[in-house]
């Protein structure tokens, strides 16, 4: 029964991701929503994302320092360790859920509200595919915008582990410049954008399945919310193990 219920839903999302990828009507207004959608789910995600990323840096680069190091090991080894797990892992998988929380429902609450009011009705009415002119904005703009984020939450942890260099007088910077500049592969930087192309276009699309599939009133459009919100961590993560696998 349950696996039914799975297999339901999966063809229900599948069925809308088919109407959603059509051909938008009228190109000029795809785009001036495309482009609102960038800045409200993407550059309005940037202040977060260099915050957490700064703070994380710091924290990755202390622990390695504190835990790690050693007499027996090379002193750069601190700063290795802290750029290969900005690079394969924090900047693209976690940040990626940090963003399916702030994002996702986001984009579930305010599809799931034009459900609820019928405003979806009124444009199915009017003879509007309303699952392109709602969700693709949405996908191609979370598409675009997520790799940027991507890379500057990158720069912006290496930027809080010198910060922990110079004021915490936890190692030394010139070691630290070593460490991240030892033995560095530019695929790592590479597979971490492709990683968030998925998991940016998983938030948008699963986020705007609950919102647009919500029924009943207020109360359900919170709990699509949620919905959204948990589904879209837990394939983030299930993704990243097949992704991580298929692309080191």
């Amino acid at each position: 029964m349950l696996i039914n219920g799975y297999l339901e839903t999966l063809g229900r999302y599948l069925i809308l991701m088919g109407r959603t990828f059509a051909k938008p009507e009228r190109l000029r207004m795809f785009f001036k929503e495309y482009v609102k959608e960038m800045a409200q789910l993407g550059v309005n995600s940037i202040g977060i994302v260099l915050l957490i990323s700064f703070f994380i840096g710091a924290v990755i680069c202390i622990q390695m320092k504190l835990n790690i190091q050693s007499p027996w090991m090379p002193r750069w080894t601190t700063g290795y360790t802290t750029r290969e797990i900005l690079l394969l892992e924090f900047s693209s998988s976690i940040m990626c859920l940090i963003l399916a929380g702030k994002v996702g429902s986001n984009i579930a609450s305010e599809i799931g509200t034009m459900r609820v009011t019928q405003q979806i009705d009124a444009l199915d009415i009017m003879g509007v595919n309303s699952a392109c002119y709602l969700i693709l904005p949405k996908i191609m703009g979370m598409l675009t915008i997520t790799p940027f984020l991507v890379i500057f939450s990158s720069a912006t942890g290496i930027l809080g582990a010198y910060a922990t260099a110079y004021a915490g007088l936890v190692l030394n910077p010139e070691d630290l410049t070593i460490g991240f500049q030892h033995s560095f592969n530019s695929w790592f930087v590479w597979m971490s954008i492709i990683k968030s192309l998925f998991f940016a276009f998983i938030i948008a699309s699963v986020s705007s399945f609950f919102g647009y599939t919500v029924e009943g009133g207020s109360v359900d459009v919170g709990k699509a919310s949620t919905n959204a919100v948990v589904s879209s961590s837990v394939l983030i993560l299930c993704s990243d193990v097949f992704l991580t696998q298929l692309l080191s």
